[in-house]
């Protein structure tokens, strides 16, 4: 019988020593160190002459690539992330806020993917099978080809899985399961590690799609060991406010394709609804004729996306101002005030600044600097700035505006909503002169933007 070994495991980061710690050396929490009883058997030894099993590596030019083969969501956002649709054999990791939507996106996967003649196989941990047909039924899920089980433990769900032999199968959650011969709780680091190995063997050895749903902390990270992501081939977030009508899903790692798409969603009563065109959604309800506000071009993957910055700048009570920024970096906010007070003369010290995305959307590339800029001075001076005009650019610390990638693609999306004038870094009218129905403004600094807008 194999000795029975302990070990004491981070739940955070997964670090793993013979002794107990308060402090977790990894990653520095404290209290996350549980013990696991494990059994230690014979094992192979790296020291051995003799390997076990013969192994011969291959020329790479003698390895014949095959096809990834996809199959389709019909879900154009979701196959927009994916690069083209679910591959065979693959394992992906879903990940979010309760609430946020991974069961009821994974629901209507099925239903699409069902209508193709695929067999899916629907497993809960959390929930029994009458509570996921209440959902179903709310869904309007009526495929033939969806079997649902509520069952934890892996070894069972294996058999199942071999005797059902689905094209599909779906894990809701990873933490949820456990294997008899592990000792620790479901949700340990070794409890989901194990699990998830199973059945990344168990999906690639038989063919089978898998998608697992995973927990995350209260900072948003994925619950679990960090080799849990290592082990897929897909991690999809779920990101936005849970009270919020929109969802982004964005893939942060994807062996078959771009890790730089979203696809965005519409949260309603029926289901996650795609929302095609999320510029036109991102300023619907836009207030026209105020100061602070500008509108500005964020990339995101290959996708332009058109959203407002405003800002509100107001004579402070206090000895120290407050500055305020949300779905921006606050350090690159205070960066662009300092560039206002020494380049432009604007005295911001006895002012309070806010500065905001409509519609809680995230952003963090440098081509929204020129916009940040313009909506502060348009508060500031409390002068409008024309709603059809269309603002982007890097601003330097010396008040130069540099050129950003893609400017065509920017300029195209504005002229496609109806935005009549769109001012730009100099360095980049060459690349959009062929856009028709709107004019294009080069700046090269601070000062040059400000006095073609205000």
């Amino acid at each position: 019988m194999a000795k029975l070994k302990s070990k004491y495991v981070c739940g955070e980061c997964g670090y793993e020593t013979g002794r107990w710690l308060g402090k977790c050396p990894s990653c520095g929490l404290f209290n996350t160190m549980s013990e696991e009883v494990f059994s230690k058997s014979s094992s192979y030894s790296q020291l051995s002459n003799e390997a076990p099993i013969s192994v011969k590596p291959l020329r790479l030019e003698n390895i014949q690539p095959i096809d990834n083969n996809r199959v389709k969501t019909n879900i154009g956002e979701l196959d927009r992330v994916l690069s083209g649709g679910v591959v065979q054999g693959s394992l992906t990791l879903v990940g979010g806020d309760p609430g946020i939507g991974k069961s009821t996106l994974l629901l209507q996967i099925c239903q699409y993917i069902g209508e193709k003649g695929k067999k899916i196989l629907y497993i809960s941990g959390e929930e029994s099978v009458q509570q996921v047909k209440l959902r179903a039924t709310r869904l309007n899920i009526t495929t033939q080809n969806l079997l649902l089980l509520s069952e934890t433990n892996l070894d069972i769900i294996i058999n199942v899985i071999n005797n059902v032999l689905p094209d599909l199968l779906i894990i809701d959650s990873i933490q949820t399961m456990f294997l008899d011969e592990i000792s620790s709780a479901p949700g340990s680091v070794t409890q989901v590690r194990e699990c998830a190995s199973q059945l990344m063997r168990l999906g690639k050895g038989k063919n089978i799609s898998v998608f697992v749903v995973g927990h995350v902390t209260k900072d948003g990270a994925l619950a679990g060991p960090r080799v849990l992501e290592h082990i897929v081939d897909t991690v999809l977030y779920f990101e936005g406010e849970r009270r919020a009508s929109y969802r982004i899903l964005r893939a942060v790692k994807n062996r078959f394709g771009s890790t730089n798409e979203i696809g965005v969603f519409e949260m309603k009563k029926d289901g996650l609804a795609e929302i095609k065109n999320p510029s036109e959604y991102m300023l619907s309800g836009r207030p026209l004729n105020v100061s602070g506000s500008v509108i500005t071009c964020g990339v995101e993957g290959t996708r332009p996306i058109l959203v407002e910055v405003q800002s509100l700048i107001t004579y402070t009570n206090f000895g120290m101002p407050r500055r305020m920024a949300a779905g921006v970096d606050y350090n690159r906010v205070t960066l662009l005030i300092a560039v206002l007070e020494k380049r432009v003369g604007m005295n911001l010290g006895s002012y309070d600044s806010y500065v905001n995305l409509a519609g809680g959307i995230k952003l963090a590339e440098p081509s929204l600097d020129a916009a940040i800029i313009s909506a502060i001075a348009s508060s500031y001076k409390n002068k409008q700035i024309d709603p059809f005009t269309l603002i982007f650019g890097e601003i330097g610390l010396t008040g130069e505006i540099r050129a950003v990638t893609m400017s065509e693609k920017r300029v195209f999306e504005a002229a496609k909503l109806g935005f009549k004038t769109c001012v730009i870094p100099k360095a980049n009218l060459k690349e959009v002169q062929g856009i028709n129905g709107i004019k294009t403004i080069g700046a090269s600094t601070v000062s040059e933007l400000l006095e073609n807008i205000i």
